[in-house]
C-alpha cells in the first residue's frame, strides 16, 4: 500500500512549522513535500537589522534540505491548485514546469505586500517582505549618503538625506528606529554640510505608533524614536509620490529619495484561485485549521482566517507569533486525518510582543508585563535567540562584535530597484533580467479564458518601458528584454539566445507582460486568474499570477548592450489584460 502524500506550498513561519512538526509525527509513514521558491526559511523579524548592517543575510535564514532532512524539497512557485485532480502546478526556478500530486495539501503562502491606490507609489516605493528587499534598501540608504556627502547642491544634499518611512506597525517602526542609528552612524565618515543630517519620516495615518500593540509599547517607541530625531507623523500619510519627492495628506511636499513602504500585508494571491469562501482575502477554515466541505485542503499562517476561540467572532491576526502555533496544531490535525494522533483546536494565549528599536532600546511586554530600555532589550533580542529554529550562535556573535566594533557601510551592488518591485507576488524572490529561453515548440499563438475573462496573445510578448525617472541613476539603453546587462548578478547569458531571459523562480505573471496561457491537466482548466475583472485602478491593489503563454523570440536584441546604472528599473509591473486591481485597504 502507498504511502499518503502530503505536500505543503509554502516555508514561512507556518509551513516551516508544518512541515518539521509532520516530520516527527508521521515518522515516514508519509511522504512528504515542501513547495516554496527559495532553498530557507525567512526569519522575518531580524530583517531590519539586516537592512541596518547588524547581521549578514545568511544570519536569518535557515537552510531547508539542512533542517528538514526527512522532507522533500521542491523549488518553485504554486500557480495553480485543481482540487478535484488533487494536483498543484508550479513554475521552477529556471522556467520549468512540474505537478505535484497529493491527498493532503497545505496552504501556508504567507502574504505580500499591501498596495493602495496612491499616484506614484507602485513605481517610486519599495516594500520590506523578503531578504532582496532588505539589501536593495542597505545599499541604497548608504549609496544616499554618500552621494549626499558628495554634493555641493544644499537641496540635491538634503532630499538625499530624507527619508520615508509610510506605515508606524511593527515593520515600519522598527526600520525607521534602525535605519536612524545606521546613518548617523554613516554621516561620522562622510561629514555633510554644517547644520545638516539625515531625516527620517515616519508617517501613517492610525492616531499613534504600534496601533495594533498595547498603548505603553506605543509610548516607549515613540519617545525612542523621537529621541533620534525621527520626525513622527500621525494623522497622515502619502498623498502622491514622484521621482523628486513626496506629497503628503495635509499638503506638505517633501524632496526625498528613498519611500519605503510598510503599510502592512495581504494574503498570497494564491487564495483567490480557489473559488473558496474568504474573509478579506484569507481562507476560511473551522478552528482544526480545515476548510470545511474539503477534508483534503488545510490552511495556516496569513492566508487563513482561522477563528480565534478566545474573542468569538474574530479571527486570529497575521502575525509570525500566530503563524507559528499554526504550523504546530495544523501538523497535529493533518497526522490525526491520517490516523495517527488525534485532532485539536487552535487556541492560543497571548505572550506578549517585543519591539526591537536598535542599540539597547526595545520595548516589550513579555505575559502583559510591560517594559522598556536595556531590559526590554535583553528580553527582545533573547526571545529572538529562543525563538530562531537556528543560527543563534552565529546572530549572537554578530550582535557581540556590532557591539564593540563600527558597522561596514558599503555598496554591494547585488540587488537592483527593478529587481524588488512594489507589485510582486514573490517579495522573496529578487527579479532578474530577462527571462530563459522556452521551448522551440511553444510558439503558436494561444488564448485562453481564466476566471476574471478572456485573454488573448499575438505570441509575442511586450517589452516594459525603462522608468524615465527612477531614482538612482540613468535607465541602460534598451533595457531591459534583450541580453542580459555584463556585469549583472547572475552571470552572462547564453549566446545567441532565442529568447529574452525569464525571471528564475518567477512564473509569468499578467503584469510581466504576458497573458493567462492555456489550461493543463485531464481536460479541466487550472484556475490561475488571481484578481477579479473591471477596469484599470489608479493603482494596483496587489501582485497577480497568471499561467504563461508561448513566448516569440522577438527581434533580436544588439549585441553591445551597456550595463545598468547602480538603480535602474524598468518601470512597474503593467497589467496587459484590462483586469480590474482592487485597492486593498
Amino acid at each position: 500500500m502507498s504511502r499518503p502524500r502530503i505536500v505543503i506550498v509554502g516555508a514561512g513561519f507556518a509551513g516551516y512549522r508544518t512541515a518539521r512538526t509532520l516530520s516527527r509525527l508521521t515518522r515516514h509513514q508519509a511522504d512528504l513535500t515542501l513547495l516554496n521558491p527559495t532553498d530557507y526559511f525567512l526569519y522575518l523579524p531580524l530583517l531590519p537589522q539586516v537592512a541596518a548592517g547588524i547581521l549578514e543575510p545568511r544570519r536569518v535564514t535557515v537552510s531547508l534540505s539542512g533542517s528538514l532532512p526527512h522532507v522533500r524539497l521542491v523549488l518553485g512557485e504554486a500557480d495553480g491548485v485543481d482540487l478535484d485532480e488533487h494536483t498543484v502546478h508550479y513554475t521552477g526556478p529556471e522556467g520549468g514546469e512540474g505537478t505535484l500530486s497529493f491527498d493532503r495539501l497545505v496552504l501556508a503562502a504567507g502574504s505580500v505586500n499591501k498596495l493602495l491606490p496612491v499616484p506614484g507609489v507602485a513605481e517610486h516605493a519599495h516594500g520590506f517582505r523578503g531578504l532582496p528587499e532588505a539589501l536593495y534598501l542597505r545599499d541604497h540608504v548608504t549609496r544616499q549618503v554618500e552621494l549626499a556627502a558628495a554634493s555641493d547642491d544644499r537641496e540635491e544634499c538634503a532630499a538625499r538625506c530624507t527619508f520615508v518611512v509610510v506605515g508606524a506597525g511593527y515593520t515600519g517602526t522598527e526600520v525607521a528606529a534602525h535605519g536612524a542609528m545606521y546613518t548617523d552612524a554613516q554621516v561620522r565618515k562622510h561629514p555633510m554640510r554644517t547644520g545638516m543630517r539625515p531625516r527620517w519620516m515616519l508617517l501613517d495615518v492610525a492616531p499613534r505608533v504600534l496601533p495594533e500593540m498595547d498603548e505603553r509599547l506605543s509610548r516607549t517607541a515613540d519617545r525612542v524614536l523621537r529621541q533620534r530625531g525621527v520626525d513622527v507623523r500621525m494623522g497622515t500619510s502619502v498623498k502622491e509620490a514622484t521621482h523628486d519627492g513626496v506629497v503628503l495628506t495635509d499638503g506638505t511636499s517633501v524632496d526625498t529619495r528613498t519611500l519605503v513602504w510598510c503599510v502592512g500585508v495581504r494574503p498570497d494571491p494564491l487564495v483567490e484561485s480557489l473559488g473558496l469562501p474568504v474573509e478579506r482575502g484569507r481562507l476560511l477554515v473551522d478552528p482544526h485549521l480545515q476548510v470545511p466541505g474539503r477534508p483534503e485542503l488545510f490552511a495556516c499562517g496569513d492566508v487563513a482566517a482561522v477563528p480565534d476561540l478566545t474573542q468569538p467572532g474574530q479571527f486570529t491576526p497575521m502575525t509570525a507569533q500566530h503563524a507559528w502555533r499554526h504550523g504546530k496544531v495544523c501538523a497535529q490535525n493533518v497526522a490525526a486525518s491520517l490516523g495517527i494522533g488525534e485532532r485539536r483546536p487552535y487556541h492560543h494565549r497571548d505572550l506578549g510582543f517585543v519591539v526591537d528599536l536598535g542599540g539597547a532600546k526595545a520595548a516589550a511586554n513579555p505575559l502583559g508585563l510591560p517594559m522598556s530600555g536595556p531590559a526590554a532589550g535583553a528580553v527582545t533580542r533573547g526571545y529572538h535567540l529562543a525563538a530562531m529554529p537556528g543560527n543563534r550562535v552565529r546572530v549572537a556573535a554578530d550582535w557581540l562584535l556590532d557591539a564593540v566594533l563600527p558597522r561596514q557601510a558599503v555598496q554591494l551592488g547585488l540587488v537592483r530597484s527593478w529587481s524588488v518591485p512594489l507589485e510582486s507576488s514573490s517579495p522573496e524572490v529578487a527579479r532578474v533580467a530577462g527571462r530563459p529561453a522556452r521551448d522551440a515548440e511553444q510558439t503558436a499563438t494561444t488564448g485562453t479564458t481564466g476566471t476574471s475573462g478572456t485573454t488573448g496573445t499575438t505570441g509575442k510578448e511586450p517589452r516594459a518601458e525603462p522608468a524615465k525617472n527612477q531614482p538612482g541613476g540613468e535607465p541602460a539603453k534598451n533595457q531591459p528584454g534583450g541580453e542580459v546587462a555584463r556585469n549583472q548578478p547572475g552571470g552572462e547569458p547564453a549566446k545567441n539566445q532565442p529568447h529574452p531571459p525569464r525571471a528564475a523562480g518567477k512564473p509569468r505573471r499578467a503584469g510581466d507582460g504576458g497573458g493567462t496561457g492555456p489550461a493543463r491537466g485531464s481536460g479541466k482548466a487550472r484556475k490561475t486568474s488571481r484578481a477579479s475583472g473591471g477596469g484599470r485602478a489608479a493603482a494596483p491593489s496587489g501582485p497577480t499570477r497568471a499561467a504563461r503563454p508561448p513566448a516569440d523570440p522577438g527581434p533580436e536584441p544588439p549585441a553591445n548592450q551597456p550595463p545598468p546604472g547602480p538603480d535602474i528599473a524598468p518601470g512597474p509591473v503593467k497589467r496587459t489584460d484590462g483586469r480590474h486591481a482592487e485597492g486593498d485597504s
